[in-house]
Parts: structure tokens; sequence; C-alpha cells
């Protein structure tokens, strides 16, 4: 058998699958991470409670007026639509999330 007139060898419908499978993933990752993954993908949700717990306490041990103050925090709990609010805010109208009062730092009346 020779094969004299084969200018070039063919692709399996495997691979064919594979790259469009691989350049839709790509596609994805890429308006994931750069309009963010809550447009690409709105019925994902996340929760970022934990994170801002610890940021509070941080705040709190720290002695940080401002950061447990006035700094706003995105809250994302899951549930309801993203919102902002200090920590200070959090303590009295969100005991569910477990943010506790900071004695040792006196918040501005506002």
């Amino acid at each position: 058998m020779t094969m004299k007139n084969k200018k070039a060898q063919e692709m399996s419908t495997g691979a064919i699958a594979l790259i469009i499978l691989a350049v839709i993933v790509l596609v994805v990752l890429v308006l994931g991470f750069s309009m963010g993954w809550d447009k690409i993908i709105p019925w994902l949700k996340s929760n970022n409670i934990e994170s801002v717990r610890t940021a509070c306490s941080i705040a709190c041990t720290t002695g940080g007026t401002y950061d447990f103050c006035s700094a706003q925090r995105d809250i994302k709990d899951g549930t309801l639509d993203k919102y902002k609010s200090t920590c200070n805010q959090l303590v009295t109208s969100h005991p569910e999330y477990g943010i506790e009062l900071c004695p040792s730092i006196t918040c501005p009346s506002s």
C-alpha cells in the first residue's frame, strides 16, 4: 500500500469534539473572570459571611475603629441581594451572622 496522493492527515471526530469543548471552556473562563461569575452564572449563590465575620473580629482585636464602625463591606449571604454594611450595623441588624459587639470600640453616632 502506498499513500502517494495523501496530502494531510485526517482529524478524528474525537479530536474535533475535544477542540470545540476546550474553546467553550476557555470562553466561559475568560468571561467569568472578566465580567464576574455572578453575571455569567446568576443562579450560583455565593456566601462571604465567614470572611466578613473574620474581618470584623480582626478590626475589633486590633482596635480599628474605622474598620469596625465605618468601613462598608459587601455582604453576600446567598439569600438577599448583595448589599453594603458596616460591622457595627451588622451586629444589631443581622445577629444570625454571628458578628459580635466589640466592647473595646465605641462607634461615633451618625
